[in-house]
């Protein structure tokens, strides 16, 4: 039987509506290709099916990368994906301000697979909205500025799944943007094998462990 994941999304959406609380944060992390993003747009989509559209929010902390300029002047486009490969603080920000910032709507970056570049302003999260859900890979980190925002979750789940599904969802998505067969294969070789072992370093500092076969995958 699948665990109660949107229960209990909906459980924290109603107390942060009920409590007086502006709003609440569940974090979503683990390795690439987990299903993170997928979770993440399922429990919006029904916390917003059953309370009201805009009563949950997403917010990717992909939208987070640097961008393409940035990482060739830091000489960093070969590991893109890296903790040093997103503005972090930047993220940290935004978080603290969704936490604080209720009168007015906040608006959210996000990643573009296709330009492979992140976009500014693709979601937003209203100020109605009672439950925003984040995802990323190191949200789970004991080095800052990640480590400062566990306290601030009202919940830090860890998705997980079999290496090889990952890996070749890895491939797939390296494909599907241009890469050919050999390329996509050095790239998760070379940089998605290693951020995903060191996602896995932090599992223990979630609150919850939640496998893709939970997940329904559109």
């Amino acid at each position: 039987m699948p665990e109660p994941l949107v229960p209990d999304a909906l459980a924290l959406a109603q107390e942060a509506a009920g409590s007086g609380a502006r709003r609440a944060v569940l974090g979503l992390t683990g390795p690439p290709a987990a299903g993170k993003s997928t979770l993440a747009r399922h429990l919006v989509a029904e916390v917003c099916r059953v309370m009201g559209p805009g009563t949950a929010g997403y917010l990717p902390m992909d939208g987070f990368h640097l961008s393409n300029a940035q990482l060739g002047r830091l000489g960093r486009l070969d590991r893109k994906g890296a903790p040093d490969t997103f503005d972090a603080h930047g993220y940290a920000a935004l978080v603290r301000r969704l936490l604080t910032e209720a009168d007015h709507p906040v608006y959210v970056p996000d990643y573009d697979r296709t330009l492979h570049e992140p976009v500014a302003a693709r979601h937003v999260i209203d100020p109605h909205t009672r439950l925003v859900v984040t995802e990323g890979n190191y949200l789970a980190s004991d080095d800052e500025p990640w480590a400062g925002l566990r306290g601030l979750f009202a919940g830090l789940w860890y998705v997980e799944a079999d290496d090889g599904l990952r890996e070749r969802r890895l491939h797939r998505r390296q494909v599907s943007g241009g890469a050919s067969e050999e390329a996509a294969r050095d790239w998760v070789e070379r940089s998605d094998r290693p951020n995903g072992e060191l996602v896995k370093r932090f599992r223990a500092n979630c609150t919850r462990v939640v496998t893709t076969g939970t997940v329904p995958r559109r």
